[in-house]
């Protein structure tokens, strides 16, 4: 399996002290650089990859802001996803990441999807105040990590939100969507592949393929999907609980010839929760997943997988 370059583990692994000089430094190399893409040496399949939620880099202006300590806010990522799925490159298809830890900005969310009253001021921005998400906590600047602990001490300036957004939402954002279209004008058609983790659960699957009940890809998309992953032994179930985010809603225009599908994957096969570090079978896993996704390749090469519209879940 490809593994980080040193570059890359620099700014995929680091998480700031909360002072000192180098702060600074770790905050100026994330903003230079967002994001990865790792590519092919050639594009040879319809596929683009993306991880939003797996960086882990954490500046220490936001530490400072904390409440919480480095552990908990690792929480919310989606720790190593990029890792697991970084053989797609030798499928073929590039592979996005954002470097920026969900906890500090949520890619997979709307840029209004915003909570107002997280704010010392009043924001330069619309804001979703209405959407569950905001409500819950979980917006584009999440107010809780994922098992709802608060994540800031106290209201923090409006001017971060629009740094935020600025420096790293819209960046990542905008490289996702050249690799989309770059993609979908070589081969006539594509299929995003948004990629997360779930909190493991006794009864839950291994994973949960979201396509927004059919609005996001074609059925014949999601059930090659579903066929790929139970032909290499994963348990696998649809849209219950994670349809799909801002990522596939955004994307997904399968009568456009863009399919957007949304891949959960249980923590529980290849992550020690309780540490946030690689669990004992985490190669196996990552093995599993790479022939998994030759299969859906060539499960997508039949001869109309990617004609007609969405179609309703069965």
């Amino acid at each position: 399996m490809r593994r980080n370059s040193l570059l890359e583990r620099r700014v995929h692994h680091a998480v700031a002290p909360a002072d000192g000089d180098k702060p600074d430094v770790l905050f100026d190399m994330l903003a230079a650089r967002p994001f990865i893409v790792r590519q092919p040496d050639t594009q040879t399949v319809p596929f683009v990859f993306a991880s939003p939620h797996s960086g882990r880099l954490y500046p220490a202006r936001f530490l400072r802001q904390s409440r919480l300590s480095p552990l908990n806010l690792r929480r919310s990522e989606d720790a190593f996803v990029e890792e697991l799925f970084s053989a797609v490159t030798e499928i073929g298809s590039p592979l996005i990441a954002a470097c920026f830890p969900r906890a500090f900005l949520d890619a997979n969310r709307a840029p209004a999807e915003i909570d107002p009253a997280m704010f010392d001021g009043v924001l330069d921005v619309a804001a979703d105040i209405v959407s569950p998400r905001v409500s819950a906590g979980l917006g584009v600047i999440p107010r809780v990590v994922q098992d709802g602990a608060e994540i800031y001490r106290e209201k923090i300036p409006p001017k971060e939100a629009m740094e935020r957004l600025a420096t790293f939402y819209r960046p990542y954002h905008a490289a996702l969507a050249r690799l989309v279209d770059a993609s979908r004008e070589r081969f006539g058609a594509t299929v995003l592949i948004d990629c997360h983790s779930m909190p493991s659960a006794a009864a839950a699957p291994d994973i949960i393929l979201g396509d927004r009940y059919g609005l996001s890809a074609g059925t014949l998309v999601t059930r090659a999907a579903e066929h790929a992953f139970e032909a290499h032994g994963f348990r696998v179930a649809r849209n219950i609980p994670y349809a799909g985010g801002y990522t596939t809603q955004l994307h997904g225009r399968p009568a456009r010839g863009v399919h957007a599908l949304q891949i959960e994957i249980n923590r529980a096969l290849y992550l020690d929760e309780e540490r946030i570090e690689r669990g004992p079978h985490f190669e196996t896993i990552a093995a599993r997943l790479s022939s998994a996704l030759r299969a859906l390749v060539d499960y997508c090469e039949v001869p109309g997988c990617f004609s007609g519209v969405a179609h309703a879940a069965e």
